[in-house]
């Protein structure tokens, strides 16, 4: 057996012992009415496991496990939470190889450049979370004399989070640990797509948490996503994924009068300037467009606006880079770039590729070769495409593909620029590549994004405040202000003995 179908085989096996259930109160459990959904390897389209498909009963189990380890769970000291994390944390990390080969395997993600990178990324953000348990705290207020004012910080109680498909570990650890830190309990709805490996992390975490604590469920928006946020029970939303489920989430959580957290849409631009290092900007193009993760991101740089100057030997070099690239099957270590997720999306993406060739004038550059592989052969693999000749108007330079494409739109002045890169409904991340601190300085501020970038385009980690402007989404992420804002009350006491 070659290295990659070892790995797939020791995947496959952590998966078969996951199938149909879901994790709730310390323990996996089927679902109450027994239905079960199909899941399939991207890379070969085979069956790999048939999963829980969670209804409204399960629902109602999981929140009430929430709802009564809460009561216990918030008088623990913070610092005593903090450090329970801080240990689960580990645990996660000496199953870190396991995890990222599970999620290669129903992600399609390539095992080297995305799935290790992502569960070692996932055992950081806990740890880091733990570490500022003792950062919950309130403060004493001038009042009034002979008055003690304070204010204190207290749980929101039982938190929702709900996950998207494209890194499904990390945006678990972002939104369960400061949920957990700051005493509250979490009912986490997996993506359909990618629910095994939230579920085996989850697992390994809730043995080291109190039963309840953390759980579960995997199934679809309508049939488990929608009772989970309108649960009575449920006192809080995190969100990340598409702009329309975004909305529907908050018409319900405004219905309840609850706060919500949504990490939604982008299509973030890049600004090539003319004095920037040109060898620094293209590789920073490959990493900004999130190649190595088929582009299915949403801070991907999915337009690149190149002064003209550079535009055409730009557009050669970009493609040159990508050409060098390998797509191949998600579990061997050559492989540079996976799958598309889902033929759904695969056929979305194709459709946007086609509507891009159509236009008159457009020019479609493909970048790196299909795999020969036989067994690949029904697999979603895109190759990269990089269109020039595509205005901002057009629906692939205006409407977020989550796909390896992306455009090359020349401008000539940084004022003109700066008029493309914000006209979007989006404002969700920007980056800007300059020589020129004036430069940098003018185009950061006027930028309506809200993570902008200069001479780098990097995915956002802990300890740097993460979420956007318009339709990109409400609230912010990642941060002890957004463990705080997002997850805690805060109560204000005043004490008169007098």
């Amino acid at each position: 057996m070659t290295d990659a179908a070892v790995t797939r085989a020791s995947a496959l096996k952590s998966a078969r012992r996951l199938e149909g259930v879901n994790l709730v109160n310390g323990k996996l459990v089927g679902p109450s009415g027994k239905e079960l959904f199909e899941l399939y390897d991207p890379a070969t389209r085979e069956l790999i496991v048939r999963v829980a498909n969670s209804g409204t009963a399960d629902v109602d189990e999981a929140v009430a496990a929430a709802k009564r380890a809460q009561r216990e769970w918030a008088q623990v000291p913070a610092r005593a939470r903090g450090k329970l994390l801080v240990e689960a944390a580990s645990v996660l990390g000496r199953h870190s190889e396991e995890l990222a080969g599970l999620l290669a395997l129903e992600s399609g993600k390539a095992l080297r450049t995305e799935c290790r990178v992502e569960a070692a990324n996932v055992v950081d953000a806990l740890q880091f979370f733990g570490g500022l348990a003792g950062e919950i705290k309130g403060e004493t207020v001038p009042f009034a004399p002979g008055v003690l004012s304070y204010t204190q910080r207290e749980p929101v109680g039982v938190v929702a989070a709900i996950l998207p498909w494209n890194v499904p570990l990390m945006l678990m650890a972002i939104k369960i640990a400061p949920a957990l830190v700051a005493g509250n309990c979490v009912v986490v709805k997996s993506a359909e797509e990618t629910p095994l490996t939230v579920l085996r992390a989850a697992e390994l975490l809730s043995a080291e948490l109190p039963p309840g604590v953390l759980n579960v469920l995997s199934g679809d928006g309508p049939r488990c996503g929608a009772p989970l946020v309108a649960h009575p029970d449920v006192a809080k939303v995190t969100f990340t994924g598409s702009v329309e489920t975004g909305r529907t989430i908050y018409r319900t959580a405004a219905d309840k009068l609850i706060p919500v957290t949504l990490e939604l849409g982008g299509k973030s631009p890049m600004i090539v300037l003319p004095d920037a290092d040109f060898d620094k900007a293209v590789a920073g193009a490959v990493v900004a467009m999130r190649f190595t993760r088929q582009g299915q991101s949403c801070t991907a740089a999915s337009r690149i606006l190149v002064h003209s100057s550079l535009h055409d030997r730009f557009v050669e070099s970009l493609v040159e880079k990508i050409s060098e690239m390998t797509i191949g099957d998600p579990l061997d270590e050559a492989t540079d770039i996976g799958t598309i997720i889902s033929e759904v999306q695969f056929d979305k993406v194709r459709g946007y590729i086609e509507a891009g060739r159509e236009t008159a004038g457009a020019v479609a550059h493909e970048g790196a070769e299909l795999p020969g592989d036989e067994r690949l052969a029904e697999g979603f693999f895109v190759r990269p495409v990089v269109f020039t000749g595509i205005d901002n108007a057009h629906p692939v330079a205006r409407e977020e593909i989550f796909g390896p494409v992306t455009c090359v739109m020349p401008f000539d002045t940084l004022d003109e620029a700066l008029e493309i890169a914000n006209d979007t409904p989006f404002g969700l991340a920007a980056s800007v590549w300059t020589r020129d601190l004036k430069t940098a300085l003018v185009a950061v501020n006027s930028l309506e994004a809200g993570y902008v970038q200069v001479n780098q385009a990097l995915v956002a980690g802990v300890n740097i405040s993460y979420g956007g402007y318009k339709q990109s989404g409400l609230g912010k992420e990642l941060t002890l202000d957004s463990m705080l804002d997002h997850f805690t009350h805060s109560k204000s006491i005043s004490l008169n003995f007098q």
